[in-house]
């Protein structure tokens, strides 16, 4: 399909640059198969949902991905950045790098300070393996394992969106603002929005009302804030994020789906980690490894019959996504009501409640 059929006029103003708060109190489109709209709240979530439906969540945990240091070359050295991507091994990382020209295989890289915290381990340093043409780089850390962890978390900062770091500076809030209330698996560089609305109080509102509730981990990559620069989505090609899905939680699915209960996927991530996982029967599959699935109108779901999820840019694989899911006409109407009415836009900004359309 041509990408400009995804494309959508957004005021600068609709997207946000802070949460709600408290979270649940972000305002909620949604979206049925048919008829019109509803503006709701988040924390209204109890009384839109059936007892026995089950929710999915993505249980990733953001990494404090960006780092500022320099590079060391003999006795030459220059300030950079770099930006983790993805981890290969307990101590190997890929990496987006800024000034990526001037780095070479075999440099030392240093990172320390950042926004007055000091990393305890001492200066986080490593060895560049292996050079992109596009920035990319491969880092082996001299920490592994927690040590490494630590150490990134103490150096690093929260690796906010394009649309929201070059309008401000991120802060000590984002680190408690950019990350849900579940997140146990370190690993993402990117946050899974749509569960940003979760609040403690309203995920026991939900028990209580009789709605289930699974996990899944997918590590959400730098990948989904990049542009569809092709002018057909058949010539776009996706990167590939690690995701896994457990034997309990494909259990669960399954057993819902047999029973005639209703799967919500919390965001596209907990979307496309089961639509990836699926066998030609529609049997959800205990699974571990990347995919680099890319939904687009035309393509037929297996599992997810509803999915909440945050207000996406213009022609992004995101949006498409969503077009995908509810129809394209359809999500084109969705956000021309909420430009109209007012919601706010992308990773800090309101949710949305789609089903599917048949």
């Amino acid at each position: 399909m041509r990408v400009d059929l995804f494309d959508f006029a957004l005021p600068d103003e609709l997207i946000a640059l802070r949460p709600a708060r408290p979270r649940d109190s972000a305002r909620l489109l949604v979206v049925p198969k048919t008829g019109g709209f509803e503006d709701r709240l988040v924390r209204d979530a109890p009384s839109l949902l059936r007892r026995g439906d089950v929710l999915v969540f993505n249980d990733t945990r953001v990494v404090a991905a960006r780092l500022k240091g320099e590079r060391i070359r003999d006795d030459l050295r220059i300030e950079m950045e770099a930006t983790l991507l993805k981890r290969l091994s307990p101590s190997t990382w890929t990496a987006l790098a800024r000034p990526g020209k001037r780095l070479k295989e075999g440099d030392r890289v240093r990172f320390g300070e950042s926004e007055g915290r000091v990393c305890l381990l001492g200066a986080l340093e490593g060895a560049i393996l292996a050079k992109g043409e596009e920035g990319e780089i491969t880092i082996a850390f001299d920490l592994a394992g927690p040590d490494l962890d630590a150490a990134i978390a103490a150096a690093g900062e929260m690796p906010l969106p394009p649309y929201i770091a070059g309008r401000r500076a991120e802060d000590e809030q984002d680190r408690a603002d950019y990350q849900t209330v579940y997140a146990k698996r370190d690993g993402a560089v990117a946050a899974p929005t749509a569960g940003l609305h979760f609040t403690d109080e309203l995920l026991a509102r939900l028990d209580a009302a009789g709605v289930e509730r699974a996990t899944v981990t997918l590590h959400v990559g730098a990948g989904t804030f990049l542009p569809v620069k092709a002018e057909d989505t058949n010539a776009h090609v996706m990167h590939a994020e690690w995701r896994s899905i457990s034997p309990e939680t494909a259990e669960a699915i399954n057993r819902a789906r047999a029973e005639g209960r209703r799967v919500i996927a919390i965001g596209t991530t907990a979307l496309r980690t089961l639509e990836s996982s699926v066998d030609m029967g529609g049997r959800v599959r205990a699974a571990t490894g990347d995919t680099d699935i890319f939904i687009t109108p035309g393509y037929r779901f297996r599992v997810v019959d509803g999915l909440w999820t945050n207000f996406h840019l213009p022609k992004s694989t995101l949006f498409m996504l969503v077009s995908a899911f509810a129809g394209l006409e359809r999500m084109k109407a969705a956000y021309a009501h909420a430009i109209a009415q007012r919601y706010r836009f992308y990773s800090y900004g309101d949710a949305s409640l789609l089903w599917r359309m048949e």
